[in-house]
């Protein structure tokens, strides 16, 4: 699987901390910067990783910022983007099976690289459910995405 990841400067260090184990478990990893602690504004690089996987560029993206907040709120607007804030291990195994979430959300500042490679594993790992109670739920959430998205 190919992973797209960024991070502002709040959280290069934990996207470059999980890189290696991330390809250690058998994916290909595009960085998509940040690359230093100077001050830079997240949504360019949410928009980065989310257009890869929007364009079938990469398979799944990872998103890291200080709190993990403000990277899954820019996500969230770019249409296609299911991003899911997660914290801990329950949430990410849910997000998958439930939500069919296609990118995920980590805030260095909130949680250490043992938690978030856990996390990163459970996620990559777990798959859709696919039952029809989810898939409905997911369709309803690309309609109003639908509804509300500016298409050019």
């Amino acid at each position: 699987m190919k992973i797209a990841m960024g991070a502002d400067h709040a959280g290069y260090r934990l996207k470059d901390e999980l890189k290696p184990f991330i390809e250690a478990l058998g994916h290909q990893v595009e960085d998509c910067g940040a690359g230093g602690s100077e001050s830079v504004d997240y949504p360019d690089f949410a928009l980065a990783v989310c257009e890869k996987v929007v364009a079938g560029e990469a398979d799944k993206g990872i998103l890291i910022c200080g709190t993990g907040i403000g990277m899954t709120i820019a996500a969230n607007k770019v249409p296609g983007i299911r991003c899911a804030l997660v914290h801990d291990l329950f949430s990410a195994k849910a997000t998958r099976e439930h939500n069919d979430s296609n990118v995920l959300s980590m805030g260095e500042r909130v949680i250490g690289p043992g938690v978030a490679q856990e996390i990163v594993k459970i996620w990559l790992e777990t798959e859709f459910s696919g039952g029809e109670r989810h898939v409905n739920r997911v369709c309803k959430v690309k309609a109003l995405e639908d509804k509300y998205a500016l298409h050019p």
